[in-house]
C-alpha cells in the first residue's frame, strides 16, 4: 500500500563514494512541497569501493529513517537498480536521483509540482530547455542524445526535448504496474516509450545539470547509445505495457474499435441520461456511450485505470470519475439512487459473490431505473482465456435471469451476443489453452465485424454473451 504525501527518492548506486555522501547530504536538505516527507531508496548495485560503508554511516546518523539500503550481490546496471529501488517504493510519487552530482535536487519542486496539480502522470526533467546553470561537455554526447530523443519520439509520437534525462518523477503505481525489462541504461528510452503506450501525460520541466567528464568518472558510452538504438526499436514496434495479463488483455482488445461500437450500438437503446458504468476499464466503452449523457460516471476498483480515464477525457463536464469495488457496500453509499441506467459490462462474473455485486448494482438506480449487465455464457466455453482473465464462471441464460430477480429486477430481455466468436474461443481457451489474445487476429476480426453484425443472428450454436436488461423493481 502506497502512502500519501510521501516522496520516494530511488537511488542507483555503483562505486560512487566521492559523491554519494554529498548527493545524501542534498537529497535530506532539498525542500519538499509543504505537508510531504521523503524516503530515499538507496540500491547498491555491486559497488567494490566504499560506496556502501558512506551510505551506511549516513543511514546509522539520519534520525528520520528515512534512508533504506538494498544490495546487489553483483553488477546488473542501473536499470536493475531503478527497478529494484521502484518494487520497494511506498510513496504516491517517485523521483529517480543519481547518486553522481549531476542532477541537483533543488529541482524537486520544480519536477513534483505538475504531479501534484494532477496535470501529470510523470515529469521528464529537461537539459535542453531555458533553465539554470548547465555545464558546458560534449557535442558529439548531446548529438547523439538528441538523435535518441529524435528517434524515441519517432516511436512514441510524442515531442520530448531531453528523453536521456536521469531526473524522471512520477506516480509510483503507475511504473509499478508496468513491466521493465533493461537491466542497463536503456532503462531510460524503454520506460518513455511504455509510458506513452500507456498513454500517461507526461510533461517536461527545465533543470540545472551540472554534468561530468569520463575523467570525473561518467558512465555511460557508446556502447550504451547503441544499445538505446535497438531497445527503442524492440519496445516501439512491440507492447509490452502492463503486468497483469487481464489488464493486458483490455489492452489488446482497446484496439478493436468496431467491435466495441457494436457492442455500444446493441445496449445504446436501453441507454437513459443519467448513467453508472461499472467497471469502466480503460474506457472502451466510456467512449462510445458518454456523449450527449447529462451525467456519466465511470467506475473502476483499479486506481490506474481510473487515471487514464482521466487523461483520456480532460474537461468534460458531464462525466465522473470513481473507485468502485463491487462488492463493498460502503462504496455505493453515495451512489444510491444516481443513475437511471447501470452499465456493467464483462464484470459480474469477476466476483466471487455475483448475488451481492447484483444487489448493489439495484441501489445505485432509481426505481423503474434499468440494469445493462453483459456476462460470458456457456460454462462448456470456459477455458484458459476465463481464467488469465479472472472469471470465476459463465452463465446460463436461466441462472442470469434467476440471479436478477432476486436481486430485485424484472428482467424485461436477454440478448444474445457475439455468436461469431463462440468456435474462436472454444479452440484458443480449451484446445490450445491460450492465455493472450492475437493481435493479428483480433485486426482481422475487428475489420470484418460490418460482416459479422449481419451473419451473426444466423449462426446456428450459441453466443459467448447474454446481455440481461433489467428493470428495478
Amino acid at each position: 500500500m502506497l502512502s500519501l504525501n510521501l516522496v520516494s527518492i530511488l537511488m542507483p548506486l555503483y562505486n560512487e563514494e566521492e559523491c554519494v555522501g554529498i548527493c545524501l547530504q542534498r537529497v535530506l536538505e532539498a525542500k519538499l512541497p509543504e505537508g510531504w516527507t521523503r524516503e530515499i531508496i538507496v540500491v547498491d548495485d555491486g559497488s567494490t569501493d566504499r560506496s556502501v560503508e558512506i551510505v551506511e554511516e549516513f543511514a546509522a546518523a539520519d534520525a528520520s529513517g528515512a534512508i533504506r539500503l538494498i544490495r546487489h550481490e553483483r553488477n546488473q546496471g542501473k536499470g536493475a537498480a531503478v527497478c529494484t529501488a521502484l518494487d520497494n517504493a511506498r510513496g504516491e510519487f517517485s523521483i529517480i536521483q543519481d547518486s553522481d552530482l549531476e542532477y541537483d535536487p533543488a529541482d524537486y519542486e520544480r519536477l513534483l509540482q505538475p504531479l501534484l496539480a494532477q496535470q501529470a502522470d510523470a515529469v521528464f526533467g529537461s537539459r535542453f530547455l531555458a533553465s539554470g546553470p548547465r555545464r558546458v561537455l560534449f557535442y558529439w554526447h548531446s548529438i547523439a542524445n538528441g538523435w535518441l530523443t529524435t528517434l524515441c519520439n519517432i516511436f512514441s509520437n510524442i515531442n520530448l526535448t531531453d528523453m536521456e534525462t536521469c531526473y524522471k518523477a512520477f506516480r509510483t503505481s503507475l511504473l509499478q504496474s508496468i513491466p521493465l525489462r533493461s537491466k542497463r541504461f536503456g532503462i531510460e528510452p524503454e520506460m518513455t516509450i511504455k509510458l506513452a503506450q500507456r498513454r500517461a501525460r507526461i510533461y517536461e520541466t527545465p533543470i540545472s545539470y551540472h554534468g561530468r567528464t569520463y575523467e570525473e568518472g561518467k558512465k555511460i558510452g557508446l556502447k550504451d547509445a547503441v544499445q538505446a538504438f535497438f531497445i527503442i526499436l524492440r519496445y516501439g514496434l512491440t507492447r509490452d505495457i502492463y503486468r497483469d495479463g487481464g489488464a493486458a488483455i483490455l489492452d489488446t482488445l482497446s484496439a478493436t474499435h468496431r467491435f466495441n461500437r457494436w457492442m455500444a450500438d446493441t445496449i445504446r437503446p436501453h441507454v437513459g441520461s443519467r448513467v453508472l458504468e461499472i467497471g469502466a476499464g480503460i474506457g472502451n466503452l466510456t467512449r462510445q456511450l458518454q456523449s450527449k449523457r447529462k451525467l456519466y460516471v465511470a467506475t473502476d476498483l483499479d486506481a490506474e485505470h481510473l487515471a487514464r480515464l482521466r487523461a483520456s477525457f480532460p474537461g468534460r463536464k458531464n462525466l465522473e470519475f470513481r473507485q468502485c469495488d463491487l462488492l463493498k457496500g460502503e462504496d455505493f453509499i453515495p451512489l444510491q439512487q444516481i443513475a437511471d441506467t447501470v452499465i456493467c459490462l464483462n464484470v459480474v462474473e469477476h466476483v466471487e459473490d455475483d448475488n451481492l455485486a447484483l444487489r448493489n448494482i439495484c441501489s445505485a438506480l432509481v426505481p423503474g431505473g434499468t440494469a445493462i449487465i453483459l456476462v460470458p455464457q456457456g460454462m462448456s466455453n470456459y477455458g484458459t482465456l476465463d481464467k488469465i482473465l479472472g472469471h470465476f464462471r459463465r452463465y446460463s441464460q436461466a441462472e442470469l435471469r434467476e440471479k436478477m430477480e432476486k436481486a430485485g429486477f424484472h428482467v424485461e430481455k436477454l440478448i444474445e451476443f457475439n455468436r461469431v466468436t463462440w468456435p474462436g474461443w472454444f479452440v484458443n481457451g480449451r484446445v490450445f489453452r491460450k492465455t493472450s489474445f492475437s493481435r493479428f487476429q483480433l485486426f482481422w476480426f475487428d475489420l470484418l465485424v460490418p460482416v459479422w453484425r449481419i451473419v451473426d443472428g444466423w449462426l446456428p450454436w450459441p453466443s459467448v454473451s447474454i446481455i440481461a436488461v433489467g428493470k428495478r423493481k
